[in-house]
Formats: structure tokens, sequence, C-alpha cells
């Protein structure tokens, strides 16, 4: 078996994985910055625990935090995603291709 190991990809699936971090990353698409208070505010879960997931998401650089005073403000950096979007195009290719050979 061919393990290809490549960390930026693998955490930036890791980080997508969890429903909750995916819900994260769609509210910080819809504003410029968050403070994590606003940030967790609509979900059902504890504040360590969206941190613990802000954690994660920031290991994997899709979100940047800055601290000023006693806020923490979040933003999104789609960045690393592009990786994943072109890893995920070329299987994308792969099945069309298999797809039109089925059809014709």
């Amino acid at each position: 078996m061919v393990k290809q190991l490549d960390p930026i990809l693998d955490r930036t699936f890791a980080a997508l994985a969890d429903p909750t971090r995916r819900a994260l990353l769609a509210r910080l698409g819809e504003a410029e910055t968050l403070s994590v208070s606003e940030l967790a505010r609509p979900f059902p879960v504890s504040l360590p625990a969206i941190m613990k997931h802000l954690d994660v998401l920031s290991d994997a650089g899709l979100v940047e935090r800055r601290k000023s005073g006693r806020v923490v403000s979040c933003r999104l950096n789609a960045a690393p995603m592009e990786e994943a979007m072109a890893w995920l195009s070329r299987y994308q290719r792969f099945w069309t291709e298999r797809i039109d050979r089925l059809a014709a």
C-alpha cells in the first residue's frame, strides 16, 4: 500500500470532517470577523468546546485569531481549502470520465 504524506491536506480534511467546525467556518464566511463569543452564540455547546474546535481549525490554517484586549476575533482563511479542492477535482475528473464512458 502506498502512503502519501501531505500534512497540510490531512489537517484540512480532518478539520472539515466535523459538522460543528464546518458550521463555524460557514458563519465566518458570512462575516469579515467575529469574536469567539459571537461565533459561539448559536451553538448548543460550551465555550470551551468551541475553543477546542477553533484550535483544530487554527492548526489547519483555516481560521486566524487575533486578540485585542480581552476580545479574541476570528477570521476565515480559505487558502488551505484550495489544495483540498485540487485533490478532489482529480477524482471528479476520474468519475466524470467513467460515467461518460458508461453512458456512451
